[in-house]
């Protein structure tokens, strides 16, 4: 059996006695080479390089072409933000301005991507070529931005509160949305991806009803095109999305993807009811960033113990792996799923080193001058989930100004792993306010937010 074929009987859901490998190598794609993240997304010869050494050095049974989840945001007149080691962030929403509401009216069909427009063409070219040079033996994965992101994309923050103030608008965008992603799949069926992930970060960052009302229908019809299309399908989530592991079971994927926020073996418990294959879940930061290539192996393994069958498992990193994310690191997972055995019997007796809180000082928070707003994420320059609770406390200081401080802690630098750690931040991303926790893997409206800082600000010392 191929790589590519075990990959395939695991999405049909077929007995198992190993779990297929699936590193989402993203920007850190072109690390390996010495290309920044920039040039990796907008070079067809330099994502191709390096999507081959991915294949070599990694040895996936499948792996994605392109982790970009603002592809199509571009082509629908988003401006983006560059940046080095991760991939774009949206500065612009199209559909959103405060002076003129009218200016939020759902796209038309005429506005669809085409074939050749913006980034799509490069990408279609990478896809044939890596089809060409690697579709035999290893499984390729299309990413299509979900529904939700790129209604968020297009209207900004302000959809959260659409969906209490005009549903009706939220139903047609993302209908609109679901009709750009059922395209994309299209393109890129044709172009010989054999599994197409929807990646909808936000979806951690809703209620079960919510997406009930508004997310089970256009997820439901994307899932069946794709299926019709005759390719594999896969739904991945960022967050603590686990209220919606059974709803997104429910719209039919063949997948399902998950980040650290959620426990993996009760995650399983909950796909396996619906016979859905899971995806996951090695931390990005702390595990695939900083730590070392004995602590991937000894987690990896230990995730794997955690599964005697691994039917329906599927071993990944959480999400994009992080651009500076060391080789040997990645090696190491590899070497874990693919010699179990051997590597269990090689980290047996290895124990992660103790991470030191003492000279973590947080804030006098019950001797405040004025309230302060924590956001810890895991970068809000490359995480949509964070982009947009960062965009909501950023707002929030625009209304205030100087009654309140602001300040955000990404999980990504280093030093502010301990300080996240001793203020025992469990989901990212968070708000806390006055060192209490506000919002957890959920994105505040306007009016809410406002109404905590005010409570804030008549209890804060002056």
């Amino acid at each position: 059996m191929t790589p590519k074929e075990k990959l395939f009987s695991t999405l049909r859901h077929e007995p198992q006695s190993e779990a297929p490998w699936v590193p989402f190598a993203g920007v850190h794609a072109g690390k390996l080479l010495g290309y920044d993240a920039t040039e990796v997304l907008t070079d067809a010869d330099k994502l191709f390089a390096s999507l081959m050494e991915v294949n070599r050095l990694y040895k996936p049974d499948g792996q994605p072409v392109v982790f970009d989840l603002q592809l199509e945001a571009e082509c629908l007149g988003c401006e983006l933000v560059w940046a080095k080691e991760g991939p774009p962030s949206v500065k612009t929403h199209p559909l959103f301005d405060e002076n003129d509401p009218e200016d939020r009216v759902v796209p038309c069909d005429c506005t669809i991507p085409d074939a050749n427009q913006g980034r799509i063409p490069l990408v279609l070219d990478v896809m044939r070529r890596m089809k060409a040079a690697a579709g035999d033996e290893t499984a390729l994965y299309g990413l299509i931005c979900g529904p939700f992101t790129l209604a968020s994309h297009l209207r900004g923050n302000d959809i959260f509160m659409d969906m209490y103030d005009d549903e009706d608008y939220v139903r047609d965008l993302l209908a609109y949305a679901a009709k750009v992603a059922k395209t994309m799949a299209g393109y890129y069926v044709e172009a010989g991806m054999d599994v197409i992930a929807i990646v909808d970060p936000l979806i951690s960052q809703i209620s079960t009803d919510h997406f009930r009302q508004f997310m089970t229908d256009p997820f439901t019809e994307i899932f069946d095109a794709i299926r019709d299309l005759g390719a594999f399908s896969s739904f991945f989530v960022c967050g603590d999305a686990t209220r919606n592991i059974a709803v997104m079971c429910e719209t039919g994927p063949d997948s399902i993807g998950i980040d650290e926020n959620i426990n993996m073996a009760e995650a399983k418990t909950i796909t396996d009811r619906y016979n859905v294959a899971l995806g996951g879940n090695i931390p990005l930061t702390t595990l695939m960033l900083h730590g070392n290539q004995q602590d991937n192996m000894k987690f990896t393994v230990e995730l794997l113990d955690m599964f005697a069958d691994k039917t329906n498992l599927i071993i990944s990193p959480g999400c994009d792996m992080p651009y500076a994310t060391p080789v040997e690191n990645a090696i190491g997972v590899a070497q874990a799923v693919h010699q179990t055995n051997q590597v269990r019997e090689m980290v047996k007796n290895y124990q992660r080193a103790e991470m030191d809180l003492s000279q973590v000082v947080l804030p006098d928070y019950e001797h405040l001058e004025r309230p302060l707003v924590e956001v810890f994420t895991l970068d809000s320059e490359t995480c949509a989930a964070c982009t947009y609770m960062w965009g909501a406390a950023t707002g929030m200081k625009a209304r205030f100004g100087a009654e309140i401080d602001l300040v955000e802690y990404k999980f990504t630098v280093k030093e502010n792993i301990p300080r996240i750690v001793k203020m025992g931040v469990q989901q990212l991303p968070s708000i806390y306010v006055n060192g209490k926790l506000v919002y957890s893997s959920l994105i505040p409206s306007r009016e809410a937010f406002d109404r905590v800082v005010r409570e804030a600000l008549t209890t804060t010392s002056k």
